[in-house]
């Protein structure tokens, strides 16, 4: 499960936190979503004054594609006088994000958003003030002209509405640190700590209401808003078991009550389609999939958890969505997943994506990972050993093999000498060989050391160092570096337990013939819509 900790605290412990409530709690004074000017504009347009700038652009982030890790970042050069203009297209609602410097807010962009915004550029998150362009101000005008907007001033107006509710939200709530996870409210107990989540979400309910009986906002905001405070809750729910666990190291994990978990069975929870905007929706369901999978006895170590986890998906969700989260599993898998199945599971992707708006980047993802995934075959090398002769990764088929590359001028690596003797001494007569690449350039002091430490295990010498062609096959970037063959000469882990790790010994014995495990696993079986 990927749990709260993996997450950025803004977007976890607050900002996603803030926003709207379930229907229940009285109704949003909605308008139309978009007038038909704004559709076919396609763009948001935000106009504004930075004063005393100590920068020299502005600029707005966000993501098209959810599972692409890139955001397309649209910047623009402030005046002379701190005033900047900025077109952003966009293709339907979306959440974005104002960057001044080190500074980042909070946006909610669509079609047909036109509004003026203005900060101190030395404090942009508590100056933060956005207007409607080309609408009436003014409190006697606003009333007296309210019922005169046109569509398109409405929306405007909106938009101008939705992002500063986010500001004045942001302060009172992702600033106050008794709405926060972490540090202090993950330490409570499973009691206190549902009721400390339900006086946050009481709290939001409040807010949310004080506001709406004032403003109006477009039915996709209050959609994006109710889907974050929604999600955000349950996420909280979800992943703090494990989350405690990992921060509070003096005990040990927690026996939840036996209807702590109910709340997954509420309906709508998983399957809602208004919630698509959210990204904390997207990391609920993930994780969701990751219970759920461990719930049926799937450890992340075990060899069909990924496909298990995807046909998991593909059964349980519908809609857009679906084609979102197994996404999420395959690159999931592209990282820590056999490559064989990877590759069957990105095959069969095709049947969920019809309308192939993710299946280019997952393809472009898994040929960034194939050649490092589990299951791919560790590139040969031929080197020179410090006896003199030449070694071959190939002459050691059907043992495990342990690579450690290294250099004699790294204090990390030097450090690591010790350890590695000790573990090679307790491996002895085992069906393991320890491979040590040394990337020095210097071939006399490194067999000097060799000699003098009468270090163990196969040791051998790259020249070249990280310019060299087997440097590159493997994709060093630093060392030491450490990476575990099976006896089939295939990647088994590609980032095993340092060798200094308490861990080190039994990772390695648990390796023993586990890439035959993945060899004859259960074969991929195509989905069915």
């Amino acid at each position: 499960m990927i749990s709260s900790f993996t997450i950025c605290a803004r977007r976890l412990l607050g900002a996603v936190l803030l926003l709207a409530p379930l229907w229940g709690r009285g109704q949003a004074k909605t308008g139309p979503s978009k007038s038909a000017a704004a559709e076919s504009a396609g763009t948001a347009i935000l106009t504004g004054h930075v004063s005393g700038t100590d920068s020299d652009s502005v600029a707005v982030s966000l993501r098209e594609n959810p599972l692409d890790p890139k955001e397309k970042l649209f910047r623009v050069a402030l005046s002379g006088k701190g005033d900047f203009r900025l077109v952003v297209p966009v293709g339907g609602p979306t959440k974005a994000d104002l960057v001044y410097g080190d500074d980042v807010a909070p946006l909610f962009l669509d079609p047909g958003t036109d509004i003026d915004v203005r900060f101190k550029g030395s404090d942009m998150s508590g100056t933060l003030k956005f207007k409607a362009n080309g609408v009436p101000t003014g409190l006697a005008t606003k009333l007296r002209n309210r019922q005169n907007l046109t569509d398109e001033q409405h929306h405007r107006q909106q938009a101008a509405n939705a992002n500063n509710y986010l500001v004045e939200a942001d302060e009172q709530f992702v600033e106050n640190d008794g709405f926060q996870v972490l540090p202090d409210n993950i330490q409570l107990y499973e009691a206190p700590f549902l009721s400390f989540l339900d006086y946050r979400r009481k709290n939001q309910f409040e807010f949310l209401d004080d506001h709406a009986a004032k403003q109006s906002f477009t039915q996709d905001f209050y959609n994006y808003a109710k889907a974050e405070v929604t999600y955000a809750y349950a996420n909280d729910r979800l992943t703090y078991q494990d989350l405690r666990e990992q921060v509070v190291n003096t005990e040990g994990r927690l026996k939840m009550g036996a209807d702590y978990y109910s709340f997954l069975r509420e309906p709508g929870l998983l399957n809602e389609p208004t919630a698509a905007q959210s990204e904390l929706y997207h990391e609920f369901l993930i994780n969701y999939v990751h219970f759920a999978v461990g719930q049926e006895k799937h450890q992340r170590t075990d060899p069909d958890f990924y496909t298990a986890s995807y046909a998991f998906a593909s059964k349980k969700l519908t809609g857009p969505i679906r084609a979102i989260i197994l996404g999420r599993v395959l690159q999931e898998s592209f990282r820590f997943g056999h490559v064989k199945q990877s590759s069957a599971m990105l095959a069969d992707f095709r049947n969920y994506d019809l309308k192939n708006q993710y299946y280019p980047t997952l393809q472009a993802d898994f040929n960034q990972h194939k050649d490092f995934a589990i299951g791919a075959p560790a590139p040969d090398f031929k080197l020179p050993s410090a006896k003199g002769d030449t070694v071959r990764l190939h002459d050691f088929a059907g043992k495990l093999v342990y690579i450690n590359f290294w250099k004699t001028t790294n204090g990390l690596c030097l450090r690591d000498l010790a350890y590695a003797q000790e573990l090679m001494r307790k491996f002895e007569g085992k069906n393991i060989t320890f491979i040590n690449i040394a990337l020095d350039e210097n071939e006399q002091a490194w067999k000097q050391l060799v000699t003098v430490k009468k270090l163990p295990g196969i040791q051998v010498r790259m020249p070249g160092g990280l310019r060299s062609a087997v440097a590159q096959a493997y994709a060093l970037q630093e060392v030491p570096t450490y990476l575990l063959v099976g006896e089939d000469g295939t990647f088994l882990n590609t980032k095993p337990k340092r060798l200094s790790s308490r861990a080190a010994v039994d990772e390695i014995n648990q390796s023993f013939g586990k890439a035959s495990t993945y060899t004859s696993a259960i074969e991929f079986q195509a989905t069915k819509k």
